[in-house]
């Protein structure tokens, strides 16, 4: 394979989707919030109340109960983990292709991920789920990657079947469906992300969202100060629970953002859609090409368009001719790549989880001796063969929403002159 020798500048935006979407809406209520001098969500000289909007807006959208606003979308998860009681002891299925931040939430937590195999449509196998879910699985955390979802109700059935708290991870596909539910009202907790690569972005932030009393209270409890909270919304320290909190959460300045963007999210994820349609539907045609397995295709959030190649070799020269041709972002973006070359998103390149890592230098939570089945688990490259193949032949183009129709069309006229070049079309 002969890498090109020159390249044209760069064609494709960056792929910050909630960026170019700020407006006159997010400055005007950013300006309240400091205006009021009140950038603190529970009291101050006049809150505005950003944040309970954000948590009202949720639950109306979702159809849920309990909504509780975090600082990052890694706390929202760590939240949501000790909200299900996640500790020493307990295994928490999670898929091999993630960010970092799922394993991390289940290991700081004290305890022990393991890894399931995806599929074709680069979300967790409900057939490998259910070969490795087991006594001591207390949570299967189901990530909806790269903006879209797989088998929703298989794995919604096989956590019913065997009891165990399904928390979704909806970071990478908030506005995103499954046969016309929003994704985010399947799990027992669903988790969300506001970070500068999401849909809607506050710059950083999260959230969680539940339907048992239960769990909401524990979600309140466990973001903020550890207690459960009175008829006030004040903690109280004679309440139902009484344990230790996080402080995890989001201030008004943030909020305010995130509530303007969430009147935005059907407008952003419409126009990714409609372009990522395009994507598809062109690259499809060129042979040797396969589109990621969509369940549900019209329920794509938008942001990313997955198509896999006959082996790695023809992947890595498909990408080489086709970022030369200018089908590229600036020097920070990461689209038009393999999937292989993502780095923290595959397990085998999040090397405190490869080598097992502790949060605390007694080794902890692999020297908990309630943990010490996780001899048993490995994490390197190798073990989850499917995800492994997957992500060498497979090539992942990010879909901002400023994306034209004509950039769309050039986009794929390269891809099928490149592809010409290398003979698949």
């Amino acid at each position: 394979m002969t890498k090109p020798e020159s390249q044209k500048p760069p064609l494709l935006p960056y792929e910050w989707p909630g960026t170019y979407f700020y407006g006159e809406e997010e400055m005007e209520s950013v300006g309240k919030v400091l205006r009021s001098r009140s950038p603190y969500r529970f009291f101050g000289h006049d809150v505005q109340g950003y944040a309970n909007r954000v948590e009202n807006t949720f639950c109306e959208r979702l159809g849920r109960k309990y909504a509780v606003l975090a600082s990052s979308g890694t706390t929202a998860l760590s939240t949501a983990m000790m909200t299900a009681d996640v500790g020493p002891g307990d295994e928490v299925l999670i898929p091999g292709y993630f960010w970092m931040s799922c394993p991390s939430s289940v290991i700081r937590a004290g305890a022990i991920p393991r890894l399931v195999d995806i599929d074709e449509s680069f979300t967790m196998n409900p057939d490998d789920l259910e070969r490795k879910i087991n006594e001591r699985t207390k949570a299967v955390l189901l990530v909806h990657m790269n903006g879209a979802c797989g088998d929703v109700d298989r794995i919604v059935d096989i956590c019913n079947r065997y009891d165990v708290t399904l928390i979704e991870d909806v970071a990478q596909a908030n506005g995103g469906r499954y046969r016309g539910k929003f994704l985010g009202s399947f799990g027992d907790i669903a988790t969300f992300s506001f970070q500068v690569n999401k849909n809607i972005t506050a710059g950083e932030g999260g959230i969680v969202v539940c339907d048992d009393e239960v769990l909401g209270e524990r979600l309140w409890a466990f973001h903020h100060l550890g207690y459960s909270r009175n008829d006030k919304g004040q903690f109280d320290p004679q309440g139902a629970i009484q344990s230790w909190g996080q402080g995890v959460h989001m201030s008004e300045v943030s909020a305010a953002i995130a509530y303007e963007q969430m009147q935005k999210l059907d407008q952003i994820t419409a126009t990714m859609q409609t372009r990522n349609h395009q994507l598809y539907d062109g690259l499809s045609q060129i042979q040797g090409i396969t589109p990621r397995r969509r369940p549900d295709p019209e329920g794509d959030s938008g942001p990313f368009v997955i198509v896999t190649l006959p082996d790695a070799d023809i992947a890595k020269e498909l990408v080489e001719r086709t970022r030369a041709e200018g089908v590229r972002p600036g020097s920070q973006g990461a689209s038009n790549i393999r999937v292989a070359d993502w780095g923290l998103h595959l397990h085998w390149e999040v090397t405190s989880l490869v080598n097992k890592q502790s949060v605390h230098s007694s080794g902890r939570p692999w020297t908990d001796p309630l943990n010490d089945f996780h001899t048993e688990i490995t994490y390197q490259k190798g073990i989850l063969p499917v995800m492994e193949d997957l992500a060498e032949r497979s090539i992942m183009i990010t879909v901002p929403p400023i994306m034209s129709e004509e950039l769309a069309n050039q986009v794929i006229e390269i891809y099928h002159h490149c592809a010409g070049e290398i003979g698949l079309s």
